[in-house]
């Protein structure tokens, strides 16, 4: 019986569905899905360029823009380097000109300057020769003026030797100064007697010569006044002083 109903159960109507299919080879089924993925991906990929071109915007074209931009930037660059190279160029020209102008106006300043005191130690000259003795030598115009270093003094004066024929003078200075230091009066002679004098107390003039110069005493006296004294060629007896006073 169980025999019976086993074989009815597998081949009866109750008997389980048989399907039918046909037989596909491997590589079919293979070349199926790799045609799918393509069909895929074309999707996919029309999908993108459709997006892309729907936006306006598509790669080459940003490569494009992005090369022509980055050429733009170079030719600034340099357009802008070649302008800071002219702009340097103009401003060491200006400083060049400015420093020129400023030491001509300075030149200028000092010839103004020195053509009025020409005039003025003419006119003073031309004064002296119509009155005054021929061959006499004065000193006029004495200046002295301390310096900011202490001790240093600065001299200026002014030799005249009057008459319209006088021969030239040859000689030296010597300045005899009344010092304060120390709360006593001190004689200084510059320079010594017994020294031979420099070049700056040397004078050689024929009408005029203006004279120029510096001395140095210690730094904690006082100059109160001095005297000049003017030698003519190697005699030791001046051929004239002059004496000045100072506050």
């Amino acid at each position: 019986m169980r025999l019976t109903r086993n074989f009815a159960r597998r081949f009866g109507i109750d008997a389980p569905k048989l399907a039918v299919r046909p037989h596909m080879p491997w590589y079919w089924r293979w070349a199926g899905l790799v045609v799918a993925g393509v069909l895929v991906a074309g999707i996919a990929w029309f999908t993108y360029d459709f997006g892309l071109e729907y936006a306006g915007f598509r790669q080459s074209e940003a490569m494009r823009l992005r090369a022509q931009l980055n050429e733009t930037v170079m030719k600034q660059q340099a357009e802008l380097a070649e302008l800071n190279a002219r702009t340097a160029a103009a401003e060491s020209q200006l400083q060049i000109e400015r420093a020129t102008f400023a030491d001509l106006e300075r030149q200028v300043k000092n010839l103004a300057q020195e053509n009025a005191r020409l005039k003025e130690d003419l006119a003073f000259f031309q004064s002296l020769t119509a009155t005054g003795k021929p061959g006499a030598i004065s000193v006029n115009r004495f200046r002295l003026l301390p310096e900011p270093v202490p001790g240093e003094y600065r001299y200026q004066l002014l030799l005249v030797q009057t008459g319209e024929r006088a021969k030239e003078f040859n000689g030296r200075l010597q300045f005899v100064l009344n010092l304060q230091q120390d709360g006593r009066k001190v004689v200084l002679v510059l320079p010594q007697e017994s020294a031979q004098p420099a070049k700056e107390f040397q004078v050689s003039f024929k009408l005029f010569q203006r004279v120029e110069g510096m001395f140095r005493i210690a730094p904690d006296a006082t100059v109160k006044g001095l005297q000049v004294r003017v030698f003519e060629g190697n005699s030791d007896a001046p051929r004239l002083t002059h004496n000045v006073t100072l506050s």
